[in-house]
């Protein structure tokens, strides 16, 4: 095991954290030629899934702060692969819709984002895939419970 500060730590948040960093390398590195980092890719990832989502949208299912998802969005927008407008039930809004590049980008992120979930399952059976799936599914849950009051719900107080 290299790169560990506690290789034989049994703190889930511990090896969460530990692989959500490494995440975060990876992307920054294979994101260089689509001009992004991994600040960036998630939204596009997001986007590619999700096109034409009001920002406010985007800061509530991503759970980032507004100011961050502005600074993404801009990014994205400055690079050509996103665009605002204003959203026509709500003036004050915007919606933001990936462009013909963006499409692309977003069709290369998902051949990188690929690539990474086969380097992170490398030696495990399918059968193990869908066992870590099943249980990192059941841990997001619980921490979906403990801090926005349930999958999908509000932030607790």
């Amino acid at each position: 095991m290299r790169c560990l500060m506690n290789p034989r730590s049994e703190s889930i948040g511990y090896w969460l954290s530990a692989i959500h960093r490494h995440t975060m390398i990876y992307l920054d590195r294979e994101t260089v030629p689509l001009n992004i980092g991994s600040g960036q890719a998630m939204f596009l990832a997001h986007l590619y899934h999700r096109d034409g989502v009001s920002q406010e949208e985007l800061s509530r299912e991503l759970k980032f702060d507004k100011a961050t998802t502005a600074r993404a969005i801009s990014k994205l927008e400055k690079e050509g692969l996103v665009r605002r407008n204003r959203d026509p039930g709500d003036r004050r809004a915007y919606r933001v819709s990936l462009t013909g590049r963006g499409r692309d980008a977003g069709d290369e992120l998902r051949v990188i984002l690929r690539g990474w979930t086969e380097t992170l399952a490398r030696g495990l059976t399918a059968r193990e895939r869908r066992l870590l799936v099943d249980m990192l599914q059941r841990v997001f849950v619980n921490a979906t419970d403990a801090t926005c009051g349930g999958a999908g719900g509000e932030r607790k107080p």
